[in-house]
């Protein structure tokens, strides 16, 4: 098995570089195409290639699934409560502070853990009350009251219930936001991240300020509605890959993966198939050199549609455009 690589996050606590994410295309409809016999053979299946940290969310309808792996896990001996970071988030339906704490209590007792390692607010903004899975609105999205928001968060801590707190998909300046009044700082900001969004004004405020980058569809999601094929299409990277000594097909994916981790974030990858949980692992065994990074820096620019669109109400929400929501950084 592979050495785990870890990071050491501003608590003090390490985090495996490489994680297993548990997120699916439709879970905006409720629902999981893979069956839970399934994402537990993958879970046990990665755990055994040497994935130590796991990635999931209360929309994400995984959290049970996962929970039922890691017990069987722990039960087998395959690995302890002390080796796995878990991971998951809290959805806009209960980002209100009287709700923090009773939801991740909720992801809790789903995935059958005393805390978790790390408890996330998905994105930046509330959700009017309701069934977290309905066909979402222009006037579903209400500002969060943040400052009274993270408090609750920072009271997860307070209790034992997380070893540390943090964001998803924030931009620096709601981070900083964040820090002007937060006793405890995010530990993690976690965001879409490839070659071709390289979040480079983000990671660079966010290493200034002790917070890790984790990035999600390092790959650029390809096979996702919301996700495009341009991070393994793109011309740079097929060139870069194809100087190195791995299976042909998989020497894009390790292109993208290792150039994240040599850009000190971790990387969040998804597949339930077991071929490719073994082959994104493999990511260590050699390095991009100097002008393999110059020409990925230069490559052309574009979030996908899922970053640029989600949540951006024109008429009267609190974001009305997509550079309101990231605050001029897309």
């Amino acid at each position: 098995m592979t050495e785990v690589v870890t990071v050491t996050l501003n608590n003090g606590a390490k985090m495996p570089v490489v994680g297993f994410g548990l997120a699916e295309d439709n879970i905006m409809i409720g629902k999981v195409s893979a069956p839970v016999d399934h994402i537990k053979a993958s879970v046990l299946s990665a755990i055994q290639v040497g994935y130590r940290t796991f990635d999931t969310a209360s929309i994400y309808l995984t959290e049970r699934a996962l929970g039922e792996s890691l017990k069987e896990a722990f039960e087998r001996g395959l690995v302890s409560r002390q080796e796995v970071f878990v991971s998951s988030k809290l959805w806009g339906t209960d980002c209100y502070p009287q709700d923090v704490i009773p939801s991740l209590r909720k992801s809790l007792e789903a995935l059958k853990l005393e805390y978790l390692d790390l408890y996330l607010i998905h994105w930046p903004l509330a959700l009017r009350k309701g069934d977290m899975h309905r066909l979402l609105t222009a006037d579903d999205v209400v500002a969060m009251d943040i400052q009274g928001f993270w408090q609750a968060m920072e009271s997860c801590i307070e209790l034992g219930l997380a070893r540390a707190i943090g964001v998803s998909n924030f931009s620096s300046k709601k981070i900083n936001d964040i820090l002007a009044f937060a006793k405890i700082p995010p530990a993690v900001n976690q965001v879409e991240m490839h070659p071709v969004w390289q979040q480079k004004k983000l990671r660079e405020y966010c290493k200034s300020v002790n917070i890790h980058v984790s990035a999600w569809s390092p790959l650029g999601g390809p096979g996702n509605s919301w996700g495009t094929n341009n991070t393994l299409d793109n011309p740079v990277i097929k060139e870069i890959a194809a100087k190195q000594s791995k299976t042909p097909a998989q020497l894009i994916a390790y292109v993208a993966l290792r150039w994240g981790l040599e850009n000190g974030v971790s990387v969040i990858t998804r597949s339930f198939k077991p071929v490719r949980i073994s082959q994104n692992f493999q990511v260590f065994d050699w390095k991009l050199d100097e002008e393999d990074h110059e020409k990925i820096g230069n490559i052309t620019q574009e979030p996908t549609h899922l970053v640029r669109n989600m949540f951006v109400n024109p008429i009267n929400g609190p974001f009305k455009t997509a550079e309101e929501l990231w605050d001029d950084e897309i």
